[in-house]
């Protein structure tokens, strides 16, 4: 199935730990607005240390939050120059939703 995605791509400066902990971060507010159920049915991303990469499912409601939620927070910070993002085309799998 292919959906629309926001592909984010960290530059060498930012230490990977900390994007995949803004992420985290991200999901716990979007857990207080959705409830925990509703995020693990409709959240989905991937992410990938070696390629400095987080993507982002924009298919539903939640992933949307998510991924302004996510992009908010990795500005404040990482500064706006730390990363690019962008919407793509993504190829979603059973491993790749709610981050399993």
């Amino acid at each position: 199935m292919t959906i629309s995605a926001y592909r984010f791509e960290f530059q060498p400066t930012v230490a990977f730990p900390a994007v995949e902990q803004t992420l985290l971060l991200a999901l716990l507010g979007t857990e207080s607005l959705f409830g925990h159920a509703r995020v693990r049915m409709d959240a989905a991303y991937e992410t990938d240390a070696e390629k400095r990469t987080c993507v982002i499912d924009a298919s539903t409601d939640v992933g949307t939050y998510l991924i302004r939620l996510f992009t908010g927070y990795a500005v404040r910070e990482f500064g706006d120059k730390a990363f690019a993002v962008k919407r793509v085309t993504a190829v979603k799998t059973a491993a790749v939703v709610a981050g399993n």
